[in-house]
Order: structure tokens, then sequence, then C-alpha cells
């Protein structure tokens, strides 16, 4: 190696899909935060959820089109998807960051992904996919290789009496 060369650090595979998990929680936490206080990114102070915003409405309003358009047009500002939606999101980045509820996380973040995808079908700069797409592979992705385990608490969620009784949250 010569001295222009920058040796990169050593990272194990296992390291890179842990950072990797704990990156996607944060995404989908800082939607969570964002949407809720309003933290001036995506959303402003007034359109927040606790000073009584839909954090859905502006979203499937006006942003939702294709072949959905209509559809997703129509649940704006509904409070039943709006709790689902903001539950989805704190959920998975509490259980990606943490490391735990890999099957489970892959499963129903997948779902909240795909629908996020389909709001906007075609997608808008590809035929086929975006973000989302990605997100829903990264998610079972995660999961199949167990990257709960590495900086994370996955391997003692997997052993706990609840994991072993409902395996779905492991």
């Amino acid at each position: 190696m010569t001295e222009t060369q920058t040796q990169l650090p050593t990272l194990k595979t296992e390291q890179i899909w842990g950072v990797t998990r704990i990156l996607l929680g944060w995404l989908f936490l800082w939607a969570f935060l964002d949407k809720t206080f309003g933290l001036g990114f995506a959303t402003t102070p007034e359109n927040a959820w606790i000073n009584g915003g839909s954090p859905t409405a502006g979203y499937l309003q006006y942003a939702a089109g294709g072949i959905f358009g209509d559809f997703y047009n129509g649940l704006a500002g509904n409070s039943a998807v709006d709790i689902l939606f903001m539950g989805a999101l704190l959920l998975l980045g509490i259980a990606l960051i943490l490391g735990i509820g890999s099957r489970i996380s892959a499963i129903g973040g997948g779902l909240l992904v795909l629908l996020l995808w389909s709001t906007h079908v075609p997608p808008a700069n590809n035929p086929l996919i975006d973000e989302h797409i990605i997100y829903l592979f990264l998610l079972f992705g995660l999961w199949r290789v167990r990257a709960g385990r590495t900086l994370g608490l996955g391997k003692w969620w997997s052993e706990t009496d609840l994991v072993r009784k409902v395996p779905l949250l492991e």
C-alpha cells in the first residue's frame, strides 16, 4: 500500500448489517418524530400531530396518485389511518434500532412500505420501483441474516419466554 492510499477500517459483514438495521430504524423513527412534533423538516410545527395536524392528510390528498390515487385520496385525514401509520412508524423504528422483532418487522414493515409504494403506481421516476421496494428487500434481508443479533438485543429477545411462545415476534 502506498502512502497516498488510505486503509479503510475493517468491518465484518454482520456489523455492516447491524449498522444498516440501525440506520433504517432511524429513518422510520425520525419520520414518526418529525410528524408528531413538527420538527420543521418534512412537517412544520403547526401541522404536527400533537397540534391537531394529520400525518397522512397532505400526502394522501395531494401526492398520492396513479392507479390507486382516488382510493388513497379518500383516506386522507382519516384518524384511524393516522394512528395505524404513526404506530407502524414508531414500532418499526424502535424494533429495528433495538434489533428485536425482526420477523414481525419484516412482515409489518414490508406491508407498510408496499402500501406506501402503491400510493403512486407507477412510480414517478422509474416504471417499476422506488425506494420503498428497496426498503422492502432490506427489511427481509435484515431478518434473514439475523441482523438484530449484532449491535442489538436480538439474541436476548429471541430467548425470552414471550418470543418462545409467539415465534412471530422473533
